[in-house]
């Protein structure tokens, strides 16, 4: 059984958000397209509390994509993005969602940041998502969205390391940074993951 998980296709990382991926809004049609051939359909959200400490507003003198120490983990410093209940936080409304069986949001505590969709960056918290997909009897998991450099990678990454066959779907994801995400692509190949 396959699974189609769908990252943070939310209005603050498309584009005129606070944290815009260039170009992001192109791959809506592809992802609108693509959830029929799936058995099962979820998606993330990235969910904020308006004092989250990845912010760089919440560190006087800091800049945003400044890197810090946050309790022990390396830390870039973001513009204020998909603050709970904003209207950066809303998924778009040209993503079809009537697909969508479950919507596991992250990023919720404020001392540490969320990209995956399975954890928090230090492995703290469990969204549910893997037991979700095993209890959907999933062996298999495509991942889309924003932004192929950090959510979507790291997604992907602890989709392999619970278990799943992993691919990332090249033409319906958009990266931060191309240079970057060019180098996490073949950790993640190395790691057993797969580009379609």
């Amino acid at each position: 059984m396959k699974a189609l998980i769908i990252v943070d296709m939310q209005y603050d990382f498309l584009p005129g958000g606070s944290l815009e991926v260039a170009k992001g809004d192109e791959i809506i049609p592809i992802i609108n397209n693509i959830q029929k051939d799936y058995d099962l359909v979820v998606a993330t959200q990235d969910w904020h509390p308006k004092e989250h400490m990845s912010f760089s507003s919440q560190h006087v003198g800091k800049l945003p994509f400044e890197v810090i120490d946050l309790d022990g983990l390396s830390q870039v410093l973001w513009p204020d993005h998909c603050v709970q209940e904003s209207y950066g936080s809303e998924l778009s409304e040209d993503l079809d969602t009537s697909q969508i069986e479950a919507i596991f949001r992250k990023g919720m505590d404020p001392r540490i940041d969320s990209y995956s969709g399975f954890y928090d960056n230090g492995k703290r918290k469990d969204t549910g998502l893997a037991g979700y997909l095993r209890a959907r009897k999933i062996d298999e998991v495509h991942v889309c969205g924003l932004a192929a450099d950090y959510c979507v990678f790291y997604t992907a990454m602890d989709a392999i390391s619970e278990g799943f066959k992993t691919s990332i779907i090249s033409k319906a994801t958009k990266a931060i940074d191309k240079g970057d995400f060019m180098e996490k692509k073949n950790t993640f190949i190395q790691a057993g993951g797969f580009l379609i």
